[in-house]
């Protein structure tokens, strides 16, 4: 049992320091403890593929952000479990302002969404008062309030296809996906100057080493990657995209340019394959997102039984960013995503 009554720390302790001063009996089964907690709680575990193997295995869903924020939307759960990062979770809420959802770590961010301040991107966009505004999904709320429709990268490229040729277009806040959205769709949409810490340390020298190395290998590539990596890449998608293509393509062995959380998955669908992480140019063999990596399995037991840390949002806001989401959400379903 916990060796510290929760009750005890407050809601602003929880959501600057987690539960790092709750500890847990060793010999507690957790999965099953967050079983029971599911249904005496009419809970939802909805997990990014970018979360550990564990956290993945005991998830009602998982998947990328479209897949999550359809799920969101569809839930009839009283509580959602988010594991993911900060930005995930206040889209649940966006969509869900009658259920509670929680998140095992709130200090759970995300490198892209913090590239894109609000009050900044606000004065850039007045700059700009002739563009529309295509915001990535990995944004804060902030964002999506101030953004016509929102795009995830497994739905960029139709949602920017049903807008006209000259609709002029601010795409935010990933200049990398614009950029990439900009390449197969002919547009010249404005990019805001934001990226992913984890897609943009991969290596070229590394990969094209590594190519050498596995003849035979495809190169996988998340469009969150910079230029010279997608334009060696066998295939460019989402993460369901990537998963789909490895289960199949023809290929037997994969460089997988993303977060090596996705590999889970792959394996567990194609156990006869061999799948690569590309190697990053940090002095590390990893490439994993040290936020998405805040959750585990503890704390997410943690937040599932106290119900904290909650997200809370402000009806004026979530209203204003719920419109884009809306938008992103009936496109998706008209094409069939």
């Amino acid at each position: 049992m916990e060796t510290q009554n929760i009750a005890a720390i407050s809601d602003e302790q929880v959501e600057s320091k987690g539960f790092l001063d709750v500890q847990i009996d060793p010999t507690l089964d957790l999965f099953a403890e967050i079983e029971k907690l599911k249904k005496e709680k009419n809970a939802v575990i909805l997990a990014h593929y970018y979360q550990d193997a564990d956290i993945q295995d005991i998830a009602d869903y998982i998947g990328d952000s479209l897949g999550l924020a359809q799920q969101a939307e569809k839930t009839t759960a009283d509580m959602i479990v988010f594991a993911g990062v900060h930005f995930m979770a206040e889209t649940a809420k966006i969509l869900n302002p009658s259920k509670k959802v929680v998140i095992p770590d709130f200090q759970a961010g995300c490198s892209l969404s913090d590239s894109c301040p609000p009050p900044l991107f606000k004065q850039f966009k007045e700059q700009h008062p002739d563009h529309i505004v295509i915001s990535y999904i990995n944004c804060s709320a902030g964002i999506k309030a101030l953004s016509d429709v929102i795009v995830t990268s497994s739905n960029a490229k139709v949602i920017v296809d049903s807008f006209p040729q000259d609709q002029k277009i601010i795409f935010a806040p990933d200049k990398n996906l614009g950029a990439y959205i900009n390449k197969v769709t002919g547009r010249d949409m404005l990019l805001w100057n934001g990226a992913c810490m984890v897609h943009e340390i991969f290596s070229l020298e590394h990969i094209t080493k590594l190519k050498m190395q596995y003849p035979n290998a495809k190169l996988l590539a998340h469009p969150e990657c910079e230029e010279p990596i997608l334009k060696i890449a066998d295939y460019v998608g989402s993460t369901t995209g990537i998963l789909k293509f490895s289960e199949t393509d023809d290929a037997q062995e994969y460089i997988v340019a993303t977060e090596t959380g996705i590999l889970h998955q792959m394996m567990k669908n194609s156990p006869h394959k061999t799948f690569i992480p590309a190697p990053p140019d940090n002095g590390c063999a990893c490439n994993d997102c040290p936020h998405m990596k805040l959750n585990t399995l503890e704390k997410i037991y943690l937040c599932m039984k106290y119900e904290r840390p909650a997200i809370h949002m402000e009806e004026t806001l979530r209203l204003a960013a719920k419109k884009p989401i809306d938008k992103m959400l009936a496109i998706s379903a008209a094409a069939g995503l």
